[in-house]
């Protein structure tokens, strides 16, 4: 079973997505800011990591920064979701190193067919 490291901080988005992708057989694991998410896939070693931008405390550029500059994690793919899709997040979130981009609101079929793809299923 693969292990999607999901950092979110609102509560029912959380707790929506991480339902939705514990039925298609996913392991998750959730963080409700930045520099939690960065310490738990550093401890945890998820697959996959998806990563809202808009967090508190550490915000997801900064948290996919550290992510991808670090040995334990740089491997793991980041797919960061956010609904503030202003001209120029996206060029952004590839600037910190994200493996992938989608917007809020989820629609599972599209996050599922890039969750697959950077998992090479």
């Amino acid at each position: 079973m693969q292990t999607i490291l999901l950092v979110e901080d609102n509560e029912m988005n959380r707790d929506m997505l991480s339902r939705r992708l514990s039925r298609k057989g996913f392991r998750i694991i959730t963080a409700e800011n930045g520099k939690e998410g960065v310490n738990l896939a550093v401890r945890q070693r998820p697959d996959l990591i998806l990563m809202d931008l808009s967090l508190p405390v550490m915000d997801g550029w900064e948290a996919t920064r550290l992510l991808k500059n670090t040995d334990e994690t740089k491997h793991v793919p980041v797919i960061v979701l956010t609904a503030h899709a202003m001209a120029g997040d996206e060029a952004e979130a590839y600037r910190a190193g994200c493996d992938d981009f989608d917007t809020k609101p989820v629609v599972l079929e599209r996050l599922l067919e890039k969750i697959n793809a950077a998992l090479g299923l």
